[in-house]
């Protein structure tokens, strides 16, 4: 057999333990909010010590922590160096959207069901734990001398960020890859993504009774005019266009609001949270004060309201860099051997941490486990799954990826 057809061999033999570790990460929960993640950062190092790959712990400091909104991070680096040559690094999170209402499977069971392994994070993106760890494993069942470095990254604060998780990790210097490929889906190369801002505005007016409400000032009407302006503004999104394969255009939506005391006082205070996706080729300072004014002129038309607007997050997009064409090129070239089609790169909608890889200069990619689109994996939906068949491919894929990449001092 050649090289790949052994890698190719091993995971096959060693596959049923690939998903007996995936099932015990599952198990742990990572719901965030509330972030309280170290404990299966723990979990996570038993296991993969129990594969020979001892990772670093690198806690964060507990203010840290807390300031980002979250309540306990560790991130997990195990590192591989094989001779001199390029680092290679491996990023999945473990962090995870609470599971929500609907399921018909244990959101925390890792139980399998016609081929698919179902929990949350089991597509997005503990699955990719497995991916990595296990390619890893089967490249070095080769024995083979190889140039460079590999190193596996696992972080919990993806869905805040990434600021305590691949962002502290970087300016720290603790991580200095030369390459690196995050978590992702099977059927695509990402090469470029949106962008995402996340706005709180809290709407003010006067609190009064029912039976008085010229007394007050009512903020449900000032946040009605607010919600107004900010979706009248998807209708002008539509005329934006990207000329990343895989965007459409920016979009917005508000996914909470709270306000009001009971159903016989006119409400003093109504809060939104506002997502807003930004196309790569928007500029996100720009895009920031627009809304802003769009906020403050709505506002303004009824009297007595006044608005204030927090940044809650700002998630640049991801713009691809030249030097990720060996990435892109090995993933390609494998990913049509193993799955049997062409594997197109593209942009997605979705953010990620390797933004911040690409701002700080590293080329990187998304690749991983997982179906063609988000939604055929339910993540962040009820009975989020994964087809254990993609699982296994796409651990092949990135075993051969590596091996490519390690060959070149």
């Amino acid at each position: 057999m050649n090289p790949y057809e052994q890698l190719d061999a091993w995971i096959d033999t060693h596959f049923e333990a690939q998903v007996q570790f995936l099932q015990e990460l599952i198990r742990v929960p990572t719901d965030t909010p509330p972030g309280n993640n170290a404990p299966h950062a723990a979990r996570a190092a038993e296991l993969l010590a129990a594969m020979g790959l001892t990772p670093e712990k690198h806690p964060v400091p507990e203010d840290m922590v807390r300031a980002a909104g979250l309540q306990s991070i560790t991130n997990l680096i195990v590192r591989r160096q094989y001779g001199t040559g390029k680092t290679v690094l491996l990023n999945a999170h473990g962090d995870v959207v609470p599971p929500g209402e609907g399921w018909t499977h244990d959101p925390y069971g890792g139980e399998i069901e016609d081929g698919k392994i179902y929990g949350r994070a089991a597509a997005v993106s503990k699955c990719d734990f497995s991916t990595y760890a296990f390619a890893v494993r089967a490249l070095e069942s080769l024995g083979v001398p190889l140039h460079g470095a590999v190193e596996l990254l696992f972080t919990y604060d993806e869905e805040f960020g990434g600021e305590v998780g691949p962002a502290w990790l970087l300016k720290n210097k603790i991580i200095q890859p030369d390459l690196m490929i995050a978590a992702g889906f099977s059927y695509q190369v990402i090469t470029a993504h949106n962008g995402c801002l996340q706005l709180e505005v809290t709407v003010h007016g006067k609190m009064a009774h029912a039976a008085i409400p010229d007394s007050g000032i009512d903020a449900l009407q000032g946040a009605t005019q607010v919600l107004n302006a900010l979706y009248a503004q998807n209708v002008l999104y539509k005329q934006v266009t990207s000329s990343v394969q895989g965007i459409t255009h920016p979009y917005l939506n508000v996914g909470m609001i709270e306000g009001g005391t009971n159903t016989n006082v006119i409400p003093g205070k109504v809060t939104l949270k506002l997502d807003r996706r930004m196309i790569p080729e928007e500029n996100p300072t720009e895009v920031e004060a627009t809304l802003r004014q769009v906020i403050a002129d709505a506002a303004a038309r009824i009297p007595g309201i006044t608005v204030e607007v927090k940044r809650i997050l700002l998630a640049r997009s991801m713009q691809p860099l030249t030097g990720n064409k060996p990435l892109v090129d090995a993933i390609q070239k494998h990913g049509q051997v193993v799955f049997g089609e062409p594997i197109p790169a593209l942009g997605t909608p979705l953010y990620t941490d390797v933004r911040l890889f690409c701002e700080a200069g590293i080329p990187g990619v998304i690749y991983g486990a997982g179906p063609r689109t988000v939604l055929e994996s339910n993540a962040k939906r009820a009975d989020e799954r994964l087809e254990l068949a993609d699982l296994r491919r796409a651990t092949k894929v990135i075993a051969r990826t590596l091996f490519d990449l390690l060959q070149v001092a």
